[in-house]
């Protein structure tokens, strides 16, 4: 698989490469350029939260940072990077030359630029960014919402016909591509999960795209979805973003299970425990994800039966959940650990992200969500979702593969000082939310009562050391692709003894020899 002598070179094989570890090298630096924009908005939101009254930025500037911080996070953050992680390592996993579709492959990423392009540039229009939050509520999107809401409309149609374009990818290379022998159960954890992500991406972005498509609708060709004066219901609004809305959460963390289930095992030397229960985990997960979505809407005056239903399958939805931490956890148990930077955050997305899970129970008994809900503990909950599980498993995978990817090993000294740098500034960011949420501090306000000052500080200057800390990730991660010592063959044995423990056996660091097949079980 190396490149021939007549192989572009340059900007050209960047612009037309249909090679997928190109491709997904371009995915995961999109990402983290998207990662760096929307933590400067955080960053902002934050500073002008430092103290109360009006500081740095105008309510209506706050608003606007608000929306696109969600907005860039979600979809151009953590997305773009799991598409990249599945670009760069399923073919070699499954024993594929390439993905199935490579020049589909090359447009499903080069649309990205041009729609987050589009979406950043609303900050310059008349009327300013989309100030309605990053979930787009009617009638805040249909009759209030600026002019430039129609650039984000297009950019998150862009957005959604990106993604189908990956998961019809992703499908079509894992069900054709496998080695001979390689059955569906003898596939790596990781594959597992973004195989079952694909499907959820086929099914929901769909419903995204129709929501979008009924509030352009209601802006400029007179229909009334969302309009009560003219016979429709804003509440319908909600239902229809949200079916999307929860499936896709389990988007975000799918892939992030899937990379946590490689690392695990090779720090542990030993196999996954309960291979068969952690497939059948994933497939549950995402069946039960769309019969969650109105625990969002618990205070619009649904029927008691519609909030008795909807709180028990938010609760049942955390057995398979559970399984997977149970797992991870004895599959750790009498393992021979060692706890370089991968590992470091493995275990803190176990520990973080089954917290973030404990407060989601929280969320769902639907008479205390009332208490709960559009407060500040929502906001913990979710980052304690997204950024310590999807983020931490990112920065996990990337430790872990690194080597791999670039015939390099990175500083560890330097990824441990990442880790702990990272992980504590986030608990210092998003802890303190719980107790002002509880107290009654509301969410998406630039201002707020004096009771909460003290909080607020901690959670800003906690929020500017993990904004900051990122760029020694940056760091990092250049000065392993220039240079460092050369990595193995068995890349974590040469120092330590350790020996990939996944289903099928880690390809080569070169990437020119294709995995063995062997059994899930040994």
């Amino acid at each position: 698989m190396s490149y021939d002598a007549h192989a572009p070179h340059g900007i050209k094989r960047w612009l037309f490469s249909t090679n997928h570890k190109d491709i997904g090298t371009l995915y995961l630096w999109f990402s983290f350029i998207m990662f760096l924009v929307g933590g400067a908005s955080a960053m902002l939101i934050r500073a002008e939260l430092f103290k109360p009254g009006m500081t740095l930025i105008s309510p209506e500037l706050f608003n606007q940072l608000t929306t696109m911080h969600g907005l860039i996070m979600v979809f151009g953050a953590v997305m773009p990077a799991f598409v990249g992680f599945a670009n760069w390592n399923i073919p070699l996993m499954i024993g594929a030359p390439d993905m199935a579709l490579p020049r589909m492959n090359n447009l499903s990423f080069w649309i990205l630029p041009f729609a987050f392009t589009m979406l950043i540039s609303t900050f310059f229009m008349e009327g300013g960014a989309p100030n309605f939050g990053w979930t787009f509520y009617a009638p805040l999107s249909t009759t209030y919402g600026p002019s430039s809401t129609d650039f984000f409309i297009f950019s998150v149609h862009l957005m959604g016909i990106s993604s189908i374009m990956g998961a019809i990818n992703i499908i079509a290379t894992i069900f054709n591509m496998r080695a001979p022998g390689m059955t569906l159960m003898k596939l790596p954890l990781f594959c597992w999960t973004w195989l079952v992500t694909a499907f959820l991406l086929l099914a929901v972005m769909p419903v995204l795209a129709g929501a979008v498509t009924m509030v352009l609708a209601d802006r400029h060709l007179g229909t009334s979805f969302f309009n009560a004066a003219g016979g429709g219901d804003p509440v319908l609004f909600q239902h229809v973003f949200w079916f999307f809305g929860h499936p896709e959460v389990y988007i975000i963390i799918l892939p992030a299970f899937g990379i946590i289930s490689e690392i695990i095992p090779t720090f542990s030397r030993k196999r996954l425990f309960g291979y068969v229960s952690m497939v059948y985990a994933v497939i549950a997960i995402a069946f039960l994800s769309f019969l969650v979505w109105a625990h969002h809407m618990f205070t619009t005056g649904m029927p008691n039966a519609g909030q008795l239903f909807f709180m028990y399958v938010t609760m049942l939805i955390a057995v398979p959940t559970g399984v997977k931490v149970f797992n991870w956890v004895t599959t750790m148990f009498k393992g021979s650990l060692t706890f370089e930077t991968p590992m470091l955050f493995a275990i803190a997305f176990i520990v973080l992200f089954t917290l973030g899970g404990f407060t989601g129970l929280m969320l769902s008994i639907a008479p205390a969500d009332f208490q709960y809900h559009d407060s500040y503990f929502v906001v913990a909950h979710f980052h304690y979702v997204m950024v310590a599980g999807s983020l931490t498993a990112i920065f996990g995978g990337v430790y872990y593969w690194l080597p791999k990817w670039t015939g390099h090993m990175y500083s560890e000294v330097l990824g441990k000082i990442h880790f702990w740098l990272t992980i504590i500034s986030f608990n210092v960011t998003f802890f303190p939310m719980h107790f002002v949420g509880l107290a009654g501090m509301p969410r998406r306000i630039p201002d707020y009562a004096l009771q909460f000052t003290d909080f607020n500080r901690i959670s800003s200057i906690g929020s500017f050391v993990f904004g900051l800390s990122q760029l020694l990730f940056l760091y990092i991660v250049i000065k392993t692709i220039r240079s460092g010592p050369p990595a193995t063959d068995q890349v974590w044995e040469g120092a330590h003894g350790l020996t990939w423990q996944i289903p099928s056996p880690a390809p080569h660091h070169t990437f020119t020899i294709p995995p063995v097949v062997q059994d899930a079980h040994g």
